[in-house]
């Protein structure tokens, strides 16, 4: 008899417990993720960082060239030298592609990051550049990643400031990729503003990354926005660091669609100033 009151006493009082910790389950609700809103957030007036192309060399404390000719994940033509083909002239930033052989490829030209050098969380990234002429040629102004921390291309994400294809010279592109919208798949967002002189004037291309958005303008006019739908990183990987890249790759999947006009070479890109705007909290 005292076995079954000592039992049915642990039984009552394990019951007990349970109740009162389903009602605690019960009564308090899961806390709901903070919407984004757009807050019109501003940018400062002093760039906090630039490079006006001043001197007589590339900045070594601010670029770093990226060299090699392994397609670069678009099946490239060209071969990336170590500055070879990045020079400054006239106050202006000179990339240029050129028809030569080297390592086994038939062309070269150059990129130029900033990583380690330059990364930044939102801001206004405003860059004054003249686009190089001919079939073949795609220049790009973009930002990708500091440290892929969603993991490889596209998770972590990739913002497009400027994109240029030669056989389509009067069309330039703003455009994001991420795991849910890429190119891969061809669910990238992207916009694209007739500009008649792109190749013969320069102008500036930019774009503001905030919380909430990617815009992209040229001239002061916007023609692009991708909004945070507040879902995950699959759609809105641009909470994490992003450095600068400045290449012109030769053909490729974009770029050579519709071949390569070996007339052309060599073509430039010209860049007046890179400025980056911090984003006012």
């Amino acid at each position: 008899m005292k076995n079954l009151i000592k039992y049915l006493t642990i039984f009552f009082c394990t019951f007990i417990v349970f109740l009162s910790c389903t009602e605690k389950k019960d009564i308090i609700p899961a806390a709901p993720s903070e919407p984004i809103v757009d807050k019109n957030w501003r940018f400062e007036a002093t760039p906090v960082w630039q490079d006006d192309f001043t001197g007589t060399n590339v900045d070594a404390t601010k670029w770093t060239f990226e060299t090699g000719g392994n397609g670069w994940g678009n099946n490239e033509l060209q071969y990336y030298t170590g500055g070879a083909n990045s020079t400054i002239t006239g106050g202006n930033l000179v990339i240029t592609a050129k028809k030569e052989s080297l390592q086994n490829r038939d062309y070269t030209s150059s990129r130029m990051i900033t990583r380690g050098k330059g990364d930044w969380l939102y801001g206004r990234f405003e860059v004054r550049a003249k686009l190089p002429k001919g079939r073949g040629t795609w220049p790009a102004i973009w930002l990708l990643s500091s440290n892929n921390a969603y993991g490889d291309w596209p998770a972590s994400g990739e913002i497009d400031i400027m994109e240029h294809v030669g056989y389509s010279p009067n069309n330039v592109h703003a455009t994001i990729h991420t795991s849910a919208y890429n190119g891969q798949r061809g669910t990238q967002k992207s916009a694209v503003k007739f500009i008649a002189d792109a190749t013969d004037q320069f102008h500036i291309y930019r774009i503001d990354w905030t919380p909430f958005a990617v815009r992209a303008f040229i001239d002061g006019t916007q023609y692009f926005e991708y909004t945070n739908n507040n879902t995950s990183y699959t759609a809105w990987p641009f909470n994490k660091p992003f450095f600068l890249i400045l290449n012109t790759a030769v053909g490729g999947n974009w770029g050579g669609v519709q071949g390569v006009d070996n007339t052309i070479f060599p073509a430039t890109l010209e860049i007046d100033y890179v400025k980056v705007f911090k984003m006012i909290p």
